[in-house]
């Protein structure tokens, strides 16, 4: 993937499955990744999901 530094993207589903998916490869081509979920835990789970494979 391109680099995407600089770049802010949506996820929506970025909880799990292809959402999580998308979001850590987005991330991890150099993206800001704002994800959505439907619950508070879904959200925490983004959170520490991203965190531990590196992605800010």
């Amino acid at each position: 993937m391109s680099n995407l530094e600089g770049k802010i993207v949506l996820v929506t589903g970025a909880s799990r499955g292809i959402g999580q998916a998308i979001a850590l490869s987005l991330g991890n081509a150099g993206a800001t990744v704002i994800g959505t979920a439907t619950s508070d835990k879904g959200a925490d789970a983004i959170s520490a999901t991203l965190k531990d494979n590196g992605v800010s």
